[in-house]
């Protein structure tokens, strides 16, 4: 395929991705404060979904196309863009407030890190079972936040 066509695709994919997200994030916010779902719950869970969409559509195409480098790479490559460059850049326009109220969550996202690099250190693979253990542990974190 010529470059020009690629680099088109690229942009109209990449606008499709964040246009896409933005609908998701704005009617499931709606749809959640409609509900009385508090704005903490709402960022914690529909909105980091609806931001997320686009990396799982990615990986999970990836996977199934057997690019695994791809899936892991784009989940872990995108949690250190997401806290180190959008938190770096935005505390440096503004300074951001740290809610305690996050301090657990911070401590989910890191022992999610931890449970990342244990699953898959010792063979260099997600297995399903590990997918199953992430899977119960987002829905643990889920409920203790609820």
């Amino acid at each position: 395929m010529d470059i020009l066509i690629q680099l088109i695709l690229l942009a109209v994919g990449f606008f499709m991705l964040v246009k896409g997200a933005d609908w998701f994030v704005d009617g499931s916010s709606g749809i959640a404060s409609k509900f009385g779902i508090p704005q903490h719950v709402i960022g914690l869970t529909v909105v980091a979904m609806g931001t997320s969409a686009p990396e799982a559509a990615v990986s999970i195409t990836a996977a199934l196309n057997e690019n695994a480098d791809i899936t892991v790479g784009n989940i872990v490559g995108s949690n250190i863009f997401n806290i180190l460059f959008v938190v770096g850049l935005s505390s440096t326009i503004i300074p951001v407030p740290f809610a305690s109220g996050f301090v657990f969550d911070t401590i989910v996202a890191a022992a999610a890190g931890v449970l990342l690099l244990v699953c898959s250190i010792k063979k260099r693979m997600l297995k399903r079972w590990s997918g199953i253990v992430m899977l119960l542990a987002y829905a643990v974190y889920f409920a203790a936040i609820w």
